[in-house]
């Protein structure tokens, strides 16, 4: 699969919580964690199970940064 997005991060599935509609999806991702919201349909499509191998891409025109 290509895509144009430049910021993969590859991790394992932490945490899965099925909503109605959307899912949350926790990644460890390193010492690191990053949740996504998506549609329970995709979860779903992906099969998604905590354990699995997984990866998030991210693509904004503007990332903050604080400290």
């Amino acid at each position: 699969m290509e895509v144009s997005a430049r910021n993969k991060l590859t991790g394992t599935v932490k945490d899965l919580r099925l909503g109605q509609v959307m899912a949350e999806v926790t990644l460890q991702v390193g010492e690191n964690e990053i949740t996504a919201l998506i549609t329970r349909t995709s979860a779903e499509r992906l099969g998604l199970k905590v354990g699995d191998k997984a990866f998030a891409l991210t693509k904004a025109t503007e990332v903050m940064v604080g400290k």
